[in-house]
């Protein structure tokens, strides 16, 4: 695993070292670069955590992945440069779900001249690093928040159409088996939404274009615009384009994809049909 082909990857070209100016064009260059994707799950091929692995599929193939991935791969790489980089276990939804949302989310956070949460993992998140510190924090048209709460966590609050809308985490080092016990589960229970859903996502600057089985939204500031993919190649061409997603079998793919779609929406229009969550 070679630090400068992960630089290339995500088109990363400044001077490369443990300052904050270096950790926040990394992090920013990444999420726009890296899709968030679960057709490895889909596709029923295990996801782990394991490094190497990850960089065949991230670097090497440039596929995309999820937190499990994506954030791993960022940790390495800026602990690669010299960063001191802490692993932290997260739970997506907590303030509904309870405890047994820890572990269904990895995050980093990152001590330099104060401690730094960085994360890629959602799909559709901060763009740049935040530091730990309760407040608002503005990236170009997005606000996002840090608040305590009464349990001694740390609580995430996305912007204002972000989803998943908030994670909990405490300053402290991840409990690795918790996530990687979450992980399997993710990719393999019949109620998970990954099981179920096909999610692709890349950010940008000022939106997210987010692919949910058949349906293609790019949501900003602005609204909602919505379109259908209609067949096997135009599921290619559009994880190709959009993403830049090539190595994946989507004549497999695209069975399971269709079935989901006609189960949730029958024939409805693109205009017609309203997403929750991702």
């Amino acid at each position: 695993m070679l630090l400068r082909a992960y630089l290339e990857r995500i088109g990363y070209r400044g001077p490369v070292g443990p300052t904050l100016e270096c950790l926040r064009q990394i992090h920013l260059r990444q999420v726009l670069s890296i899709p968030y994707e679960n057709i490895d799950v889909q596709l029923g091929v295990p996801v782990d955590g394991d490094l190497e692995r990850i960089f065949e599929k991230v670097v090497v193939r440039r596929r995309g992945g999820w937190c499990y991935e994506l954030n791993a791969l960022l940790g390495w790489a800026l602990s690669e440069i010299g960063f001191d980089v802490m692993r932290a276990s997260a739970g997506v939804l907590r303030d509904q779900r309870g405890d047994a949302a820890l572990g269904n989310h990895l995050i980093l956070l990152v001590r330099l001249d104060q401690t730094y949460l960085l994360d890629q993992g959602l799909g559709d998140g901060i763009r740049e690093p935040i530091p730990l510190m309760a407040g608002a924090y503005r990236q170009g048209p997005f606000t996002f928040r840090l608040a305590t709460t009464s349990d001694g966590y740390w609580r995430f609050h996305s912007h204002s159409f972000g989803y998943p809308p908030t994670f909990d985490f405490r300053n402290e080092c991840a409990d690795e088996p918790l996530l990687a016990a979450r992980c399997a589960a993710l990719q393999t229970a019949p109620e998970s939404n990954f099981v179920q859903n096909l999610i692709c996502q890349i950010m940008g600057l000022e939106a997210v274009t987010c692919l949910t089985g058949r349906v293609l939204r790019i949501k900003s500031t602005d609204g909602v615009s919505k379109s259908l993919v209609s067949s096997p190649d135009e599921l290619a061409e559009t994880l190709d384009r959009v993403f830049g997603i090539r190595d994946v079998e989507v004549p497999r793919l695209w069975p399971k994809v269709v079935a989901r779609h006609d189960l949730l929406f029958g024939d409805k229009q693109a205009d017609q049909i309203e997403v929750t969550g991702m």
